[in-house]
């Protein structure tokens, strides 16, 4: 599966906060926050399930895949979303080493697998 994905019984506001307070325990910041169902509004497009992307980023870990392939900057900031489906709220995102195994580049498994760790013990933090 190219994903990890939990429930939580959380607002979608609680969530994000939440995970800002995680995030930082584990060395990573929210770069940059998406409103989607807003932005989505703003452009005249019917869309009401609140639906939050996050871009976080460890700078130390940025700097250790760049290094190894430049190629990697196309997975940059990692992203994780925050959305109401059927009532519960659900945090996700693509796996770090999923992504990773598309680089071709071993040295890059160990490195996505920390990456992938530390961020989803924030998000089982946060839920």
């Amino acid at each position: 599966m190219f994903h990890y994905t939990v429930e939580t019984t959380k607002s979608v506001q609680q969530v994000i906060h939440d995970l800002e307070q995680s995030l930082k325990a584990h060395k990573f910041g929210i770069l940059w926050s998406l409103d989607l169902t807003s932005t989505l509004q703003s452009k005249g497009v019917d869309y009401t399930k609140p639906y939050h992307i996050l871009e976080v980023c460890n700078p130390v870990k940025a700097k250790e895949v760049l290094n190894e392939a430049d190629v990697v900057g196309y997975f940059l900031p990692c992203k994780i979303a925050v959305y109401e489906d059927g009532g519960t709220t659900k945090i996700g995102l693509p796996k770090p080493t999923v992504l990773m195994e598309m680089v071709d580049r071993p040295s890059l498994a160990p490195i996505a697998k920390e990456v992938e760790q530390a961020l989803t013990d924030a998000i089982q933090e946060a839920k």
